[in-house]
């Protein structure tokens, strides 16, 4: 697009909630809570719940307690203002894993946007398919889907993110189009789960479910969320104004030697990441060390120099600090309530909303149920350790076969996950794409609020139907 003549449209001088006052306000909110809300907890097998096992804590609650310190050690207390500050770095240390993955990633992509590859590798990419973004947008949702549908992939999508985000901006489009190309079509994926092993090895089992069983019904759910979240991007992408002068303005001449091999490098980097996660079972700290080897190698062959690279870097790692931090301050919030002991009460509560209204009635339930709970534990495999073994028998009682049950853990889980600012995965997304939360609620509301609409007609056949 060295041609290209693409008009950006100014940016909104209108200022907007920073996020880390929404998440400090969540945090507050988390210390109040355990205030109001009667201390519990479920006998634990493991981190498997004990069905019917939630006993109530005495706990003695008076404004007194925001002043002490460490009282919940001893015993069952409220959480107090000290208590609740030094959550916020025991959520660092806890999400140290995560936020060092994304400081390493931006650092990476930091040499390989310095070295030109990123710029011409897209140049090169649009001209292929003549610019037409509705082609290259479902070509590339449909992969991504497919990945994390099949394969539970979601962090392995942060080193595509920043290539996507700078596709967009190639297009004259906001970076948000291209952050939610991808985050759209992982949480499609997550909604159905055709064989995602993340959620289906904790939550099927524990139902007495063979794993991955129902995949024929699981894979048509996982068609529907696919098709109407590239239907939103399409809208979307022509109501940003896609601007069509600028379809047909690509560079088309062939990379350079430099630049093919970069980004080769990082296409078989990509490959054999998906590849090694799968088979390995890499961890956290696995991954940061493999995306610190592939960052070596592509100095290597960047001709930035040591010092050139190094500085790019670190301007990559820049770039995404603050976001990254905002990881900690999201994990603080379930350290709070932990303190507080009232995790296991909000779950007893929550539940409870289920009713016996019949079976149908009682399927939305467990999905209402895992949309405010997963704003609590965001983790899919924590989710379906604490609530399977909750649900499975409410289930029983009210006539929900166990596959729906599951449907109603996916659906509630996976809605929740796109919007929820407690997310640890999702603010890596939006740290790696530089897109602020507040901007990517406003963007995504209204598919949001689709899928919510879509997961109750779908339940509801479910159950008709006797999945």
């Amino acid at each position: 697009m060295s041609n290209s003549t693409t008009s950006v449209a100014p940016q909104d001088s209108r200022k907007t909630t920073n996020p880390i006052i929404i998440l400090m306000g969540i945090l507050f909110l988390a210390m109040a809570m355990s205030y109001v809300i009667d201390s519990g907890s479920y006998e634990r097998q493991g981190k498997t719940v004990v069905a019917g096992s939630y006993q109530t804590l005495e706990k003695q609650s008076s404004l007194a307690s925001l002043f002490d310190v460490g009282a919940h050690q001893e015993s069952v207390a409220p959480v107090s203002i000290v208590d609740t500050l030094m959550s916020i770095p025991q959520g660092l240390d806890r999400g140290a894993g995560l936020i060092f993955m994304v400081l390493i990633i931006g650092g990476m992509f930091g040499i390989l946007q310095k070295a030109g590859a990123i710029d011409s590798g897209l140049e090169r990419l649009l001209s292929v398919v003549k610019g037409n973004v509705y082609v290259l947008v479902a070509l590339l949702m449909i992969v991504f889907s497919a990945g994390s549908t099949f394969l539970g992939l979601a962090s392995e999508y942060l080193l595509v993110i920043p290539l996507m985000v700078a596709m967009s901006e190639r297009l004259g489009m906001s970076r948000i189009i291209g952050f939610a190309i991808v985050c759209v079509s992982v949480k499609a994926g997550y909604l159905a789960s055709v064989t995602n092993p993340l959620p289906l090895t904790i939550a099927q089992p524990l139902l007495g479910l063979q794993i991955f069983s129902g995949a024929g019904v699981r894979f048509m759910f996982y068609l529907v969320f696919l098709a109407l979240g590239i239907a939103f991007m399409f809208v979307m992408i022509r109501k940003e104004g896609f601007n069509p002068d600028a379809e047909f303005s690509f560079d088309s001449s062939k990379l350079s030697t430099r630049h093919s091999m970069m980004l080769v490098t990082l296409g078989l980097g990509v490959a054999f990441l998906v590849y090694a996660s799968n088979t390995w079972h890499w961890k956290k700290e696995a991954l940061s060390a493999y995306y610190i080897g592939l960052s070596i190698v592509l100095t290597m062959m960047s001709g930035l120099g040591a010092n050139g690279a190094a500085d790019a870097f670190v301007a990559g790692m820049k770039k995404v600090l603050l976001a990254s931090f905002l990881i900690g301050v999201a994990s603080a919030v379930a350290v709070t309530l932990e303190k507080g002991q009232i995790l296991d009460a909000i779950v007893y509560a929550l539940m409870s909303i289920i009713g016996d209204g019949g079976a149908t009635v009682s399927a939305i339930g467990m999905f209402v149920s895992q949309l405010l709970l997963d704003f609590l534990i965001p983790s899919t495999s924590g989710q379906a350790a604490v609530s399977m073994p909750i649900m499975g028998p409410i289930g029983q009682l009210s006539g929900v076969s166990e596959q729906t049950t599951v449907i109603a853990f996916l659906f509630g889980n996976g809605i929740t996950n796109m919007l929820t600012p407690t997310s640890g995965t999702l603010l890596a997304y939006l740290a790696t794409a530089q897109v602020s939360w507040s901007d990517w609620a406003k963007f995504i509301v209204p598919l949001w609020a689709i899928y919510i609409v879509t997961a109750i007609i779908l339940l509801s056949l479910s159950v008709a139907f006797g999945f």
